[in-house]
């Protein structure tokens, strides 16, 4: 349970320990600000003046103190650069997190987004001053519908979800242009992420889900009973949640089609197949792309996010404003389209993330089409590698066919050992591995789902299943206390989260005991 300094209200939860058993050491817990400084004092010198501000505020002077602690420059770079050892990531270890492809970020992208005349443009200006950024974006747009075999792209969308918005978006207004305003039901397979309802509920939608077969994929007999006038369109992954390839792909489309539907695919699974299968080639209508998961670019903190959508020619005329378009030997930003062009007005106030952008197509560049190809093999073949080597003492749920780019185990193996799946990944912890992701997809009790992605070396694989072999064995073995007291060796030990989450305390207070001691003196 956190306190309302954000650290834990019992002291043993902080832990002293800096070693752990793969000799990574860990610092131990950094203090706050607050509690390091001093607020009755300076970190600098300042000269006393008798200058009354208020005067020049009115209304609007402070009239309580300011109450930060007073800190001198090294002392605030200290704990910010201590802070940032705490932190995992993939610089740092493996992240076997699945459904979200944390691959390394090659430095090579940095050294590319901060050029001069990259790094330094602004959104507001002329676009003839910023030609090459305008073919910049053309390029990687040429590019992503190439790998995906569409016929056009927004760049806009911010992420990956902003992205499902976008495609969604052009379904309805694609509808609305034919006078179909009555089909208000999206279907919705059982394993989807999270987001693909939340997306077409936003919208106004009414989502019917699909169930999974017995091996884990999309029964397209489902869909077929689930299709009618009311459709409007089907949001399926692929490959999907559990890392499985959807084999009626196709099926599923000619029927969703022959409805009067569209198809959108979550492409956060690009990661596994590009270069390899066109999706267009599948039949799908709108997919987002996550330049984060799929390009490289920095995922979460690393950000801004972007998750550009590519739109079949069906869709194409209601890609957002503003789009690329190349004007003889020139390339624009179609702010404002011609009188009675369809469009689906502004997404956000501006283009897109010009730094993700850059990293992206670096990446492709580097790779060329091959490379790419390469990578989404890689990144299957790690799956499997991960699969072939852990399915004897972790169960599979799905059997039936080689996985994807990541591996999916349930926590039948566990059972009768007192173990949980939260209480392994939090043993993970101690063995200095980011947990992989837990209980998710939804459709398999205790779910662990593992990937690898192509940058991780057989070296690094075959540590990681080392680690996993031992603990699995150490559960089965009895030692619980391993387990449930976990994570030991972190610099926090376990905390409540779920009160944490609900009951959040995001600002800090001086704790009552100092201040009645100070209120005393």
């Amino acid at each position: 349970m956190l306190n309302n300094q954000g650290r834990p209200t019992n002291v043993d939860n902080v832990n002293s320990n800096v070693g752990t058993s793969t000799g990574a050491a860990l610092l131990p817990s950094e203090p706050l600000l607050f509690e390091v400084g001093d607020k009755n004092k300076s970190g600098v010198d300042l000269p006393q003046t008798d200058t009354d501000f208020s005067s020049r505020l009115g209304g609007f002077a402070r009239q309580t103190p300011i109450n930060l602690p007073g800190l001198t420059e090294p002392q605030s770079m200290r704990h910010y650069v201590r802070m940032s050892r705490l932190n995992y990531s993939i610089d740092a270890g493996f992240y076997p997190l699945g459904s979200c492809t944390m691959k390394h970020n090659p430095r090579l992208n940095e050294k590319m987004a901060r050029l001069p005349g990259i790094a330094d443009i602004h959104p507001l200006q002329p676009q003839s001053t910023v030609q090459g950024a305008i073919e910049l974006m053309e390029e990687l747009g040429r590019w992503l519908m190439e790998l995906t075999g569409t016929g056009a792209v927004s760049m806009t969308p911010k992420a990956g979800a902003h992205g499902e918005m976008c495609g969604m978006m052009a379904i309805k207004a694609a509808h609305e242009a034919k006078g179909q305003s009555h089909r208000k039901i999206v279907l919705v397979p059982e394993s989807a992420h999270g987001t693909n309802p939340a997306t077409a509920a936003f919208l106004g939608y009414k989502v019917k889900p699909i169930p999974a077969r017995e091996d884990g994929t999309v029964d397209v007999q489902a869909v077929k009973d689930a299709l009618d006038e009311n459709v409007a369109g089907i949001m399926l992954t692929n490959p999907n949640t559990c890392g499985l390839f959807e084999p009626d792909v196709i099926e599923i489309a000619d029927a969703v089609h022959e409805a009067g539907a569209y198809f959108y695919c979550d492409g956060a699974n690009f990661n596994a197949i590009m270069g390899v299968v066109r999706p267009g080639d599948l039949g799908i209508d709108a997919m987002h792309i996550n330049l984060h998961k799929t390009f490289s670019t920095p995922h979460g903190g690393g950000g801004p996010g972007a998750g550009p959508v590519v739109l079949s020619d069906a869709l194409a005329p209601y890609a957002p404003l503003p789009y690329v378009k190349r004007v003889g030997d020139a390339v624009a930003l179609i702010e404002n389209p011609k009188e009675g062009e369809e469009h689906l007005g502004r997404l956000s106030a501006f283009h897109g993330q010009m730094g993700m952008y850059v990293r992206a197509l670096t990446f492709k560049l580097s790779h060329g089409a091959d490379g790419i190809e390469q990578a989404a093999r890689d990144a299957v073949l790690n799956a499997n590698y991960l699969k072939a080597k852990l399915s004897d003492v972790y169960n599979v749920p799905y059997d039936g066919q080689p996985c994807m780019h990541e591996v999916l185990f349930d926590d039948k193996s566990l059972k009768g050992t007192g173990v949980s799946t939260l209480d392994l990944a939090k043993a993970m912890i101690d063995e200095g591995y980011h947990p992989m992701t837990m209980y998710f997809p939804l459709v398999v009790h205790g779910a662990m789902l593992i990937e690898p992605t192509e940058s991780e070396s057989l070296h690094t694989l075959d540590q990681f299943i080392g680690t996993m072999r031992e603990l699995m064995a150490d559960a089965k073995a009895g030692n619980i206390d391993r387990f449930v007291n976990a994570p030991m060796k972190a610099p926090m030990r376990r905390l409540d989260e779920t009160a944490a989450a609900r009951s959040p305390h995001l600002r800090w207070d001086e704790p009552e005991d100092d201040a009645a001691t100070e209120a005393a003196e």
